[in-house]
């Protein structure tokens, strides 16, 4: 899938580079993601396949570096500058690093929205939060609590495994859950790791844990990567019902996981939908449509926005055994 997703994207930019034409009626939106390769954003652009078949004058240029970095995202950025694309919606990998390029690409008349994760307020016109970050944030401990829950204990530990150090989102969430463990008093964080969205050093990472933390109760893995790593890890080593595993995940990727017993619950908002709205939002800005507080996003409704030009697109939503198969042939 990630060879073919990126033999697509290669092929796109090489027609619009080799011919120099594209409709002139049509709105070229670009998808930057974090990386291709990573079924979150495979199924963000569905969404946007789904808004550009609604709206019918939009063309999807679905590109991203193939590993997570800020360096490979610049270069991207630069290149769409230079095929003059009407918008792009960034997923950052570094909240400052990509501000520069995205400033040029706004004075070249380019509209910029972020959105998962953000840059910097200079770097875009408008951010798209998935949802709440503080409501992220504690929903995250919760599913911690309730993974302690399940294994019939009152008070435990937990780790958390995030992305990189610098992705924007993964460290305000992780900055939203140290706030609300005052809710949570019987639980202890105990260490806070990064696996970079890496399949093998998440791996790697989440066995060190538990390692290093002999009584640890639950590993919180913000990221669909991470969370699959660290279940893949508890599973591998035979510690199912030991230690639990929850986060942020897809229901395609967990639902074997979750039947395992490896998994207790985790979250997650509609990663179509967030691709989707993305679109959207880039699409109506180029036409000129909204205000300063509010944008449409199609069958999502609103964004309503702060005055940062931030806004959230919905709740998170838990999966568990009663429902991640619904789920998982989905996204």
């Amino acid at each position: 899938m990630k060879n073919k997703l990126i033999t697509a994207c290669v092929l796109a930019s090489a027609t619009l580079f080799a011919s120099g034409t594209y409709a002139a009626d049509q709105v070229r939106v670009a998808l930057l993601v974090k990386a291709l390769g990573i079924g979150f954003f495979e199924a963000a652009y569905r969404g946007a396949e789904e808004a550009k078949k609604e709206l019918g004058d939009v063309e999807i240029i679905y590109t991203g570096p193939t590993s997570t970095t800020a360096e490979g995202q610049i270069e991207i950025i630069n290149s769409l500058i230079a095929q003059r694309v009407d918008a792009i919606a960034v997923s950052a990998n570094d909240a400052d690093a990509l501000v520069p390029s995205l400033k040029k690409a706004q004075q070249r008349g380019i509209k910029v929205i972020s959105w998962d994760s953000g840059v910097g307020k200079e770097g875009r016109q408008v951010h798209l939060n998935p949802s709440s970050n503080s409501l992220i944030g504690e929903m995250n401990v919760q599913l911690a609590a309730d993974a302690i829950k399940a294994k019939g204990k009152k008070s435990g530990t937990f780790a958390i495994l995030s992305a990189t150090p610098t992705s924007t989102n993964q460290n305000i969430w992780i900055g939203e859950m140290k706030k609300s463990l005052s809710k949570f008093p019987n639980l202890k964080l105990v260490d806070t790791v990064y696996g970079d969205d890496l399949a093998d050093k998440s791996f790697r990472e989440a066995t060190a844990l538990i390692k290093n933390h002999p009584d640890l109760d639950v590993i919180v893995a913000p990221t669909t990567v991470g969370i699959l790593a660290a279940a893949q890890a508890v599973s591998d080593l035979g510690l199912t019902g030991k230690v639990y595993v929850t986060g942020l995940g897809l229901p395609s990727e967990l639902a074997g996981h979750v039947h395992s017993g490896a998994i207790h619950s985790f979250a997650i908002w509609n990663p179509i939908d967030l691709g989707y709205s993305a679109t959207m939002l880039a699409y109506n800005l180029v036409k000129g449509k909204g205000t300063k507080t509010e944008i449409p996003m199609g069958r999502m409704g609103t964004l309503e926005l702060d005055k940062n030009g931030d806004g959230a697109m919905a709740k998170p939503f838990i999966y568990d055994a009663s429902n991640v198969d619904e789920f998982s042939s989905i996204f």
